[in-house]
């Protein structure tokens, strides 16, 4: 029944190991269930249905994978995403957080529609390998300056727009949190970000950085969803502008998920001798329902996660592995008021750390090519400057689009980039 359901040969799989690859995975990636409604909560959202909406559609997209893909990953609302949902489209552009999730659901139905008809390659091979490298690199730097911003650790100034702010106690936690975080992923401690946040949160208790409610009870009844749940709105998405932040979402999540899975798995030499990995399209789906599903339930989009490494290299290679992660995410539904207690300062350490994480794909980037290494540069740099993600990857694609073309290597640019370009044009000379 088990290999039925969800792949355990049990010829060559251990039960034990897969529930505590699970088990591992879980603790490495449980921060996003104090980080997500932390972000999303600067968007103006109400973090206790945050927080539901994160553990609920985590659970359902990480079980749902566990049945059809039958693999050992594990899903949640993904890192960088998040932050572009609300620095960018609701700090930044000015959308309401409702009108953000009207986008996050169109674009999972779209995501749904690409995965069932086998389009994703011919999306994926439409962006230049380096663009897609420095696209992590730069979601990594901006999110490690969102959480030093945070913490108050970098603040505005008028003479150097930004500039280092004061030893407060905030900033003090935080700092301790970078380091600390650093230190235990260093030593290989399995779930030392969340191990970060939790220290880091107690810590804050005596400086008056985590504030303690009167009468605190750590555990309850899962928070209400009915801050968050349906509230779409649908009428900003018939603009060019919001057109464009549907495509780049969806790049996006394919980069994210497809990476993840391919990366995660030929570390686990789960992939067959062409190099590809089986069941990916189900993977995908699981994917695209978690983030359609997440919408309605008031949250960003859910993607398939790097973390999902450990518990593979503890031995997890079934969907045991990833239902057990799915099933501890619904009871993690039940210590809402815990997670709800973290600061901003005490997540800096996670954000910051995710972020020297994604750096290391930098290595990949072909820098002796001048054609390859600007607009490679450009993504990386105005993501931060412009603080926006999507400013960044625009003008990254179509500053890749004009060097080829100024340097007559027309053959390197793909029509859908031509056709990206041109829109991206018409967005600036219009918008």
């Amino acid at each position: 029944m088990l290999q039925k359901l969800f792949g355990f040969d049990k010829n060559t799989m251990n039960l034990k190991t897969e529930l505590i690859a699970g088990l591992t995975t879980f603790m490495t990636m449980s921060y996003i269930l104090a980080v997500n409604p932390d972000i999303l909560g600067q968007a103006a959202m109400d973090k206790g249905s945050v927080f539901t909406a994160t553990a609920l559609s985590s659970a359902a997209a990480t079980i749902l994978l566990a049945f059809i893909a039958k693999m050992p990953f594990a899903l949640a609302p993904s890192m960088g995403i998040n932050a572009f949902f609300a620095f960018t489209l609701v700090q930044g552009m000015g959308y309401s957080w409702q009108a953000a999730l009207a986008a996050i659901f169109i674009e999972g139905i779209i995501f749904i529609i690409i995965s069932f008809f086998n389009i994703r390659e011919k999306i994926i091979n439409s962006i230049p390998l380096n663009l897609r490298y420095s696209i992590s690199v730069g979601i990594g730097m901006f999110i490690a300056f969102i959480g030093l911003k945070n913490a108050g650790i970098i603040e505005a100034s008028p003479a150097t727009y930004v500039t280092l702010g004061k030893f407060t106690p905030a900033a003090l936690v935080a700092i301790f949190g970078i380091l600390l975080s650093t230190t235990l992923l260093w030593r290989k401690v399995r779930g030392g970000l969340f191990y970060g946040i939790i220290i880091c949160t107690v810590i804050g208790i005596p400086f008056g950085v985590t504030v303690l409610p009167e009468n605190f009870v750590p555990v309850s009844l899962p928070q209400s969803m009915a801050p968050t749940f349906m509230k779409f709105d649908f009428a900003p998405l018939l603009t060019f502008d919001m057109m464009i932040i549907v495509l780049i979402l969806i790049f996006m999540d394919i980069f994210n998920t497809v990476g993840t899975l391919v990366g995660t798995a030929a570390q686990a030499k789960m992939l067959d001798k062409d190099g590809n990995l089986p069941r990916m399209k189900q993977a995908l789906i699981a994917d695209s329902v978690g983030t359609t599903f997440g919408s309605i339930c008031g949250t960003s989009t859910v993607s398939t996660y790097v973390e999902s490494a450990a518990g593979i290299a503890e031995g997890g290679r079934s969907g045991i592995t990833a239902i057990t992660v799915g099933v501890l995410f619904l009871l993690a539904l039940f210590f809402s008021p815990l997670f709800l207690l973290v600061p901003s300062a005490a997540t800096t350490g996670s954000l910051f750390v995710v972020g020297v994480m994604m750096m290391k794909t930098i290595k990949e980037i072909k820098l002796t090519d001048l054609s390859e290494a600007f607009p490679a540069f450009t993504i990386m740099l105005t993501m931060v400057l412009t603080y926006s993600i999507a400013e960044g990857i625009t003008l990254g694609l179509l500053s890749y689009t004009l060097i080829k073309m100024m340097t007559g290597q027309f053959k390197q640019v793909s029509p859908t980039l031509y056709i990206l370009s041109a829109l991206f044009i018409l967005r600036y000379v219009f918008g």
